[in-house]
């Protein structure tokens, strides 16, 4: 048998069970604010617990081993099926009105896109909406940054051994790093910190923030999200302080997981040696010193409105300001997370080029955030090297190297092949949404955007746009990109090769 499949629809009805549990939890926020809609929730977490629960106890428990072909399956189509379950209740609870867009909100969310369709399009403002749904929408960042596989590895020890297959194909990056020799220790270590720096965050946002919009805007910034509370993002609370506390923790939250793992074992010289780290930092502190630069014009403070240079973006008379609203930018694109405080769009040519470029950067690998991850940058361009010097000196053994250790040659090649397949999925995907009505610029935009799982993008859909307007076949094409990169291409696109599903 090509797929066992009855360890996959075990595996996917605990998982749906688990989904139905999570579900109670907007259910009991809507019932402490008195919304009506709680019922939606109650329902929904019903019928999850009750088909999951079925097939998970009616199939059994599954004592075979997992092959890799079966870790791929159940992570692709367990994004597919909690996603399409997750966005029952904004249809039932009247929130949206088309399956379409409960669908690509909840894409959005899992996958940790923040790419919204409310607030346009006849859907309501964020902040109309009742808070059981705000907090729905944090919540599946907050599940999908770690990824719900991971969890499930943490607390269900009905996968067993089999579960170095699922984590392989879950966890970002060229390679999954276990932190400890069993894998549902692995996991618990990484839920352990994802929460215990949740609440880090949660705890310095109080001072300034009312309890649900700290705990929200916490699980986004962790999860490097971008779903806010309100119709503005970050900006609408206009505040310095919040700007930097969520600009350091989107910073921490594209880190990668095990680096955390190993400050708190008290390694951090490993820490600070690691290549993919410093060039995560300087690539960073080089973005946000060049946005900086460019958008820092303290003569617009001296002269008169009539002799500036332009009307629409004046730039910033204060270098604090500057840096601020530059550097809370710079850093939530590098990440992936989307929160917006200012319209970059508006900004100068030479900050727009930086961020623009930054969409193609991402986190590191084993971070929450999305995009083509630091580390393949960093191999590409040593193989590059590698190969200029390879042809000064042909005969020379000459390894790429990384963190003192050779890479395997298996391993350049999955970086290779994944930055063609990352670059063709962005001409297929903008092809698709041209084809559909949408002008270039924003097809090309949002295609990034979704297949980076960056959320704001360019054309009509920027920080200060949403994504309400597009064609309904469009959504349903971005957010089987937001899923494709949330997973790494090949988790998806092996899905539809010919040999998978042959003996």
């Amino acid at each position: 048998m090509v797929l066992n499949l009855k360890a996959v629809a075990s595996t996917l009805g605990a998982l749906l069970f688990f989904l139905g549990i999570a579900l109670l939890i907007p259910m009991g926020v809507g019932l402490w604010y008195g919304e009506a809609s709680w019922w939606s929730f109650a329902v929904s977490a019903m019928i999850a617990l009750v088909i999951g629960g079925g097939a998970w106890r009616l199939l059994g428990r599954e004592e075979a081993e997992l092959r890799v072909r079966d870790g791929f399956a159940i992570v692709s189509l367990a994004w597919l099926v909690l996603s399409l379950m997750g966005g029952v209740p904004f249809v039932m609870g009247g929130v949206l009105e088309t399956f379409t867009d409960a669908f690509f909100e909840t894409m959005s969310g899992f996958t940790t896109t923040g790419a919204t369709i409310l607030g346009g399009g006849g859907n309501p403002n964020i902040e109309d909406i009742p808070k059981a749904f705000l907090c729905w929408r944090s919540l599946t960042h907050w599940l999908g940054g770690m990824g719900i596989i991971v969890l499930t590895l943490a607390i269900l020890p009905i996968l067993g051994v089999g579960g170095m297959q699922l984590y392989k194909a879950e966890v970002p990056g060229p390679s999954a790093d276990k932190l400890t020799p069993r894998v549902r220790d692995t996991a618990k270590n990484l839920w352990f910190i994802y929460v215990g720096i949740t609440v880090f965050e949660i705890v310095l946002l109080l001072p300034v923030m009312d309890l649900f919009d700290a705990v929200n805007h916490a699980f986004a910034t962790m999860a490097t999200g971008g779903f806010s509370t309100k119709n503005g993002s970050v900006g609408q609370f206009d505040s310095a302080y919040i700007d930097w506390v969520i600009t350091f923790f989107m910073f921490v939250a594209g880190m990668n997981f095990a680096l955390h793992f190993r400050l708190l074992r008290g390694q951090s010289i490993t820490v600070f040696r690691d290549a993919e780290l410093r060039v995560y930092f300087w690539a960073t502190l080089g973005a946000v010193l060049l946005i900086t630069l460019s958008n820092w014009q303290p003569m617009t403070a001296i002269l008169p409105h009539a002799d500036r240079v332009t009307a629409a973006f004046e730039g910033y008379a204060s270098f604090a300001d500057a840096l601020r609203y530059s550097a809370f930018q710079a850093v939530s694109i590098i990440t992936t997370t989307g929160f917006g405080t200012a319209d970059y769009e508006l900004w100068p040519p030479l900050a727009i080029g930086v961020l623009f470029l930054l969409f193609f950067l991402g986190g590191m690998a084993g971070s929450t955030g999305g995009g083509m991850k630091v580390v393949r940058h960093v191999l590409l361009f040593k193989n590059a090297y590698r190969d200029i010097k390879q042809l000064i000196h042909p005969q020379a053994v000459m390894p790429v190297r990384m963190n003192g250790k050779v890479v395997p040659a298996e391993v350049l090649r999955n970086v290779l092949s994944f930055i063609v397949l990352y670059f063709a999925l962005i001409a297929l995907g903008t092809g698709t949404m041209a084809l559909l009505g949408t002008d270039l610029l924003t097809s090309f935009g949002a295609t990034i955007s979704c297949v980076g799982n960056i959320g704001p993008a360019f054309g009509t859909l920027g920080p200060a746009e949403n994504y309400a307007h597009l064609h309904a076949g469009g959504k349903w094409v971005l957010a089987l990109l937001m899923m494709a990169g949330r997973l790494e291409i090949f988790t998806v696109l092996i899905l539809f090769v010919p040999a998978f599903w042959r003996q």
